[in-house]
């Protein structure tokens, strides 16, 4: 276990994964924090509630790695079996666990739950299991060495197993003979693809330092740009690249590390002790839900509508009738009336309104599908402008919903200059 670079395998277990109807982010989670400390996952195997079929592919595991990660199988019902295996595969008994036990009741205590024998199964655990505790869930952490192959098994609930590793991946870098110097700088960007950041950086940084590894990760709404060194003498090249991005990109930089958009704009209004309100119709309170995700949002949120009729818009909002009938209310007058009522209605000193087609259906000739009008600002200085975003409907909404962050984002920072995708996105106006 002291050697690098070490073999690292993973073997994540249940139905549900192999069904689809749960998205396997567990591994992601662990190859990412493995990643940081320079360890790389060697295998990585899916595999069902099937007992001889998990058996068997434990074994094979162990017989090749230096460090097998089980995730999944460790709680209360028939189907999780991870304890069962690996005792099995380490040719030991399963034995009540008194830590185990103890931690199970204090868990139900907390709770006013009854202790009960479902529960008390995820105590049964291999004999000279080392537990790990789980601060979160009832079903404690355990790991076993087998040879020369560390097992380590952890919950397949996500918000159990993130404080686990924390204190896994601190115990596995202080095994390590040699500490990994490996460092990631992660930048978040919003309105930019991964060809055009790619082919911009071919075309204007054409001298990038070997040891600074250039990678990048797609999402929704926001891409990272990653730059990763191996070693501290690295360094000052690492920020040399990060200063060209900045210059490159500019103001499509959102920040670093996990910085959302929404934590940015909160923080900027934070900043000057003002508020946001937000009037949707076609994103369906996105915009507020990202927004109140943050945690301390109270201090730059202060209210959203949710206006998705037209009546609505009329009575909440103060939309006039009159501007509905003449411009639809997919329009610019539309949204900049919609931003106005809710700056009135709650008070606020910035509001973002939206209102567009999220489709499939409901697109005209003068206006398809993808469709959207935002309006942005304060009382006194409203900015507005139309965008064709023709998308499946639920990324449709959250790119507008972003959308809209990023333009209060600019707004608040003082950036004048209009971001790339208003004209990828431009729409032609009547």
């Amino acid at each position: 276990m002291t050697d690098s670079p070490m073999n690292v395998q993973l073997l994540l277990t249940g139905n549900e994964i192999m069904s689809g109807d749960t998205v396997d982010s567990n591994s992601a989670m662990i190859a990412q924090q493995l990643g940081a400390l320079g360890i790389g996952v060697y295998r990585k195997v899916t595999v069902g509630d099937d007992a001889p079929l998990l058996q068997a592919e434990l074994a094979a595991m162990v017989a090749t790695a230096d460090l097998v990660i089980v995730n999944g199988g460790l709680g209360p019902t028939i189907d999780d079996l991870t304890a069962a295996i690996l005792a099995a595969v380490a040719g030991v008994p399963l034995k009540e666990n008194p830590q185990a036990v103890a931690h199970l009741q204090q868990w139900c205590a907390r709770r006013n739950l009854q202790l009960n024998a479902a529960n008390l199964k995820q105590a049964m655990l291999p004999a000279g299991a080392t537990l790990i505790d789980n601060p979160v869930g009832s079903a404690v952490g355990f790991e076993m060495t087998l040879g020369k192959c560390r097992v380590i098994c952890t919950p397949g609930v996500p918000g159990e197993l993130r404080p686990m590793l924390d204190a896994i991946l601190a115990d596995l870098a202080a095994r390590l003979q040699r500490p990994m110097e490996r460092h990631i700088l992660r930048l978040q960007t919003f309105g930019l693809g991964e060809s055009t950041a790619q082919q911009l950086i071919t075309d204007n940084l054409p001298d990038w330092p070997p040891e600074v590894e250039l990678g990048f990760r797609a999402g929704a709404p926001q891409m990272e740009i990653k730059l990763t060194i191996e070693s501290a003498a690295a360094s000052a090249a690492q920020q040399r690249c990060r200063d060209q991005l900045q210059q490159l990109f500019g103001d499509h930089i959102i920040g670093e590390g996990d910085t959302t958009l929404a934590q940015r704009v909160l923080q900027l209004l934070r900043e000057r002790g003002a508020r946001v309100a937000t009037a949707e119709s076609c994103t369906g309170g996105l915009i507020a839900s990202m927004l109140t995700r943050v945690p301390g949002s109270s201090d730059g949120f202060h209210a959203g509508f949710v206006t998705y009729s037209n009546a609505i818009k009329q009575s909440v909002l103060g939309v006039h009738a009159d501007t509905l009938a003449q411009h639809g209310a997919v329009s610019e007058e539309v949204v900049r009336e919609m931003a106005l009522g809710a700056l009135e209605c709650a008070g606020a000193d910035y509001a973002i309104a939206v209102s567009g087609i999220a489709g499939p259906d409901g697109g005209s000739a003068e206006k398809p599908v993808g469709t959207v009008w935002l309006a942005w600002g304060d009382r006194h200085h409203l900015r507005s402008r139309g965008l064709c975003w023709p998308v499946e409907r639920t990324l449709f909404q959250t790119m507008i919903a972003a959308a809209g962050l990023d333009m209060l984002r600019r707004i608040l920072l003082g950036i004048e200059e209009e971001p790339r995708y208003f004209g990828q996105r431009r729409i032609r106006q009547s």
